[in-house]
């Protein structure tokens, strides 16, 4: 059997700092019944479901850049004669679908995100995320009190691969050593960015044990010590003297 050592480096003994993507790490994938809601609000049949996602992300990087409104991003995904002006029932409803079905958190991933921020290390969110996803995401108990500073692409003006955008996380982050930085995404260009920037880097792969292996987690407590008084010392001696042998 292998001893402990006490002075073995833990998991994470190497970082400052943690900077997380959201989705695909912390929050969880849309469901097809989500996108084919989305899609039958926007007047695309079932059937077309997969045409719309097409659609949707072609569109998506100049919304969560900042660089379209919800209008404009919305204005060239409607079929079926279907308009929504600024300030429509209809718009305001795809913007809150279309936010609602990005808030779902692993609740495993945000226990080992507890842990680690437990264990005193910080974290910070980087998100591609277009403003109303962004107010959401603040409001969330998660994010408010695990997370040291939260950006998003909506707030900077440029999406993540930009070197900028890590960047600005490292300055938010009051500039760390980029090597005692680790940065977490669950897509390979990202983390391939961060590492030509000195960073670690961890392609998550959906396993949240795989992220408590890398990440700082809390020591776990030492067994309690048993103290006596001076007092207690004579009582203790004949309660754990050796038995004499019986008289022959």
């Amino acid at each position: 059997m292998k001893r402990h050592r006490p002075d073995a480096a833990m998991p994470g003994s190497d970082l400052e700092v943690v900077i997380l993507d959201y989705n695909g790490v912390i929050g969880r994938q849309p469901t097809p019944q989500m996108w084919e809601r989305l899609a039958a609000l926007a007047g695309w049949p079932p059937e077309q479901t997969s045409d719309f996602e097409n659609g949707f992300w072609a569109r998506r990087e100049p919304y969560d850049a900042g660089e379209l409104t919800t209008h404009s991003f919305w204005s060239g995904l409607l079929r079926g004669g279907l308009t929504a002006p600024p300030g429509s029932a209809l718009l305001d409803t795809l913007r809150q679908t279309d936010t609602d079905m990005w808030t779902h958190t692993d609740p495993a991933v945000v226990s080992v995100l507890r842990a680690t921020h437990a264990a005193g290390t910080r974290l910070l969110l980087l998100s591609n995320a277009p403003h109303p996803l962004a107010d959401a995401l603040d409001r969330t108990p998660w994010c408010s009190t695990l997370m040291s500073k939260a950006l998003f692409s909506a707030r900077l003006g440029i999406n993540k691969p930009s070197p900028r955008a890590f960047e600005a996380a490292l300055a938010a982050a009051g500039s760390p050593r980029p090597e005692m930085t680790l940065f977490v995404d669950d897509r390979h260009d990202n983390c391939a960015a961060a590492s030509q920037l000195g960073m670690q880097a961890l392609h998550f792969d959906g396993d949240p044990n795989t992220l408590a292996r890398r990440l700082p987690q809390p020591l776990p407590l030492a067994p309690p010590v048993a103290v006596f008084r001076d007092s207690q010392m004579p009582a203790l001696a004949a309660a754990t003297a050796a038995p004499r042998p019986a008289a022959g």
